[in-house]
């Protein structure tokens, strides 16, 4: 692991280093950890540069119910700022905070998502050619996500057995899937 320049001239590393390290030692995807670090640094320009140490739970609420309020973000996004702020004070400052109650909340969507028919897929696939078709079918076919996808090593493929082996997976895990027939048979990489 790569240690952070300052700590060379002896000064302790910056808050967003020790965050990416304790990520890093945790395994954490990268966009986790980008995600994390822009929260943190949204958090810390919102009270003036003011180091989180010096904030505490009050504050923590302030911010998320900024972000619902005047914001305006989704559910999710609110929820996703709540766990960087968290994982910053228990896991980096070892700071207990307590329930964040006095957050307002954002309102969820109330949609269902759209779940496109085999037609609709079709149709899609049927207007890619080469490396784009090929990760709209795998992620389609093998329900893959698309960093897994994108990392995908030709030794990770088994023709015989008809089997994908994805490395390094959501929580650091590998992972087999089966690689479906039609991609076999298919000649589209042309």
């Amino acid at each position: 692991m790569q240690e952070p320049s300052n700590t060379i001239s002896g000064r302790p590393p910056k808050l967003l280093d020790q965050v990416r390290d304790k990520i890093r030692l945790k395994h954490y995807s990268i966009r986790t950890e980008q995600a994390y670090t822009d929260w943190i640094k949204r958090y810390i320009l919102y009270f003036g540069k003011r180091h989180p140490r010096e904030r505490g739970a009050p504050e923590v609420e302030r911010f998320l119910t900024h972000l619902a309020v005047n914001g305006r973000v989704s559910a999710s996004t609110q929820n996703q700022a709540r766990c960087a702020l968290l994982f910053l004070y228990k896991e980096v400052l070892a700071v207990e905070l307590p329930w964040l109650d006095n957050v307002e909340q954002a309102k969820a969507p109330k949609r269902l998502p759209v779940v496109l028919n085999r037609e609709e897929i079709q149709a899609i696939l049927s207007r890619l050619n080469g490396v784009h078709w090929l990760i709209a079918s795998l992620l389609y076919g093998t329900g893959m996500r698309i960093m897994e996808c994108l990392r995908l090593r030709v030794q990770d493929v088994d023709m015989k057995r008809r089997e994908i082996l994805i490395r390094d997976g959501k929580g650091a895990k590998d992972r087999v899937t089966m690689l479906p027939v039609s991609l076999v048979q298919h000649d589209r990489m042309g």
